[in-house]
């Protein structure tokens, strides 16, 4: 039988009177569900710039074409990425690989909002280049076709030969995705505050992990493997992980049927595929 309407409509979501005959038993629900449906650019970009493009040192180490491409450089460069008003990333460009952050001073690339980042990402869009000559080379060079590499395995449609690489990527994406979302998205941050310190790991299959240590209900990817994670979630096999951490299925779906089980410490689990479930909002929201 359905609850009767509150005789006071336009109070406050979550605020009841004294003697409200049918009292919110969950007062926070308004605030949780708006944490769910709404998106933060600045959350988008810091994706883009952290986990997205945070797959190109792995996509040098899967595709040969890509460490072609890298092989060109002929000095260490390295590159910061800024979106205006928001995040920004470095990484540095040997021949042989790319790694996350740097010091040195070599060419910036701007890109004026998240939507401009997102755009470039999709082949819509260039970035704007900074720094002379050098940043112009470098782009057109080296990183515009890197990109263009990724975007190829990121997008829907790739071959069968591509699927195992691209959800590869996939899972690196997320991994980094995950502590970004955890730290700074306003629902991540909800799961994160429930959830005590300890490692979980990302599973599929016995060869392919990632590892991410929450401590103080912040997170970030571990390195360090070596001892058992006090949770972990493990994907049936790389169709199921691609199509969940590319936003195609939920997490919470592939958990009722099978295809994604957890063991360990489950209020840290649960809450970290609360947060992956975010994740591949964010990570499939610009394809609807």
């Amino acid at each position: 039988m359905p609850a009767s309407p509150s005789p006071w409509p336009n109070a406050p979501p979550g605020h009841q009177r004294a003697h409200d005959p049918h009292p919110d038993p969950n007062p926070e629900l308004p605030e949780r569900h708006s944490m769910l449906t709404e998106f933060d650019d600045r959350v988008h970009a810091a994706i883009n710039l952290h986990a997205v493009l945070g797959a190109l040192p792995r996509l040098v180490e899967l595709d040969s074409a890509a460490a072609a491409v890298l092989g060109t450089l002929d000095r260490e460069v390295t590159l910061t990425l800024m979106v205006y008003g928001g995040p920004e990333a470095r990484y540095t460009f040997t021949p042989t690989s790319i790694r996350p952050g740097g010091r040195g001073i070599g060419p910036r690339l701007l890109f004026t909002s998240p939507a401009h980042l997102q755009a470039v990402l999709d082949g819509d869009a260039r970035p704007i280049p900074l720094g002379g000559p050098a940043g112009i080379r470098f782009l057109t060079q080296q990183f515009g076709p890197l990109t263009e590499i990724l975007a190829g395995y990121l997008q829907p449609g790739t071959t069968q030969i591509q699927a195992d690489i691209a959800t590869m990527l996939a899972l690196h994406i997320s991994a980094i995705a995950i502590t970004v979302v955890g730290n700074e998205d306003r629902s991540g941050q909800f799961s994160a505050r429930h959830m005590p310190d300890g490692d979980f790991d990302l599973e599929v299959g016995d060869d392919l992990r990632y590892r991410l240590e929450v401590k103080d209900h912040r997170l970030r990817v571990d390195q360090d493997h070596t001892d058992s994670p006090r949770a972990a979630l493990r994907f049936a096999d790389l169709g199921v992980a691609g199509s969940i951490l590319s936003g195609q299925d939920s997490a919470l779906t592939c958990l009722c049927d099978g295809r994604l089980t957890m063991r360990g410490f489950i209020p840290l689990v649960d809450n970290a595929n609360r947060i992956l479930d975010r994740v591949g909002a964010y990570l499939g929201a610009h394809r609807s």
